[in-house]
C-alpha cells in the first residue's frame, strides 16, 4: 500500500513539475528545463507511460530527450532560444520594470541562462 501511495505522489509531483515547466516556456524568468527534468525523474520512478509521453511530446520531447542523453541542442534552437530570451527579458527590463535592482536581476538571469545554453553541447539538426 505504501508503494502505491508513493507512486501516486510521484505522478502528482511529475504532473505539477510538467505544468510549471510549460508555464516557464512563456515566462522568461521561470526556468523550463529544470522542471521538465524533475518531472521526468518523478515519472521515471512511478509511471513508464507518463515518462514516455513526456519524452515523446511533440513540443518538447526531442529537446528533453536530447538533454537527458547529453546530445545537447541544435544550433538553430540555441540561437532561437537566446534571441527569444533577450527579447522578452530585455523588453521587460526596459519597458515594464522601473526599479534598477530588478532590472539588474533580470539582466543577470539572462546572462546566466545565455552562458548555460552556449555551453551546452551543440547537436546536429535532424
Amino acid at each position: 500500500m505504501r508503494s502505491n501511495a508513493r507512486r501516486r505522489l510521484l505522478i502528482i509531483a511529475g504532473t505539477l513539475f510538467t505544468a510549471i515547466g510549460i508555464v516557464g516556456i512563456f515566462v522568461p524568468i521561470l526556468p523550463t528545463t529544470p522542471f521538465l527534468l524533475l518531472a521526468a525523474a518523478c515519472y521515471m520512478r512511478s509511471s513508464e507511460r507518463f515518462y514516455n509521453r513526456l519524452l515523446h511530446n511533440r513540443l518538447f520531447g526531442a529537446y528533453l530527450s536530447n538533454y537527458l542523453a547529453g546530445r545537447g541542442m541544435p544550433l538553430r534552437v540555441k540561437i532561437w532560444t537566446i534571441a527569444l530570451l533577450w527579447a522578452t527579458i530585455g523588453g521587460t527590463a526596459l519597458f515594464a520594470v522601473n526599479h534598477l535592482a530588478i532590472r539588474i536581476v533580470l539582466i543577470l538571469v539572462a546572462i546566466c541562462v545565455t552562458v548555460h545554453i552556449a555551453l551546452l553541447k551543440t547537436a546536429r539538426d535532424n
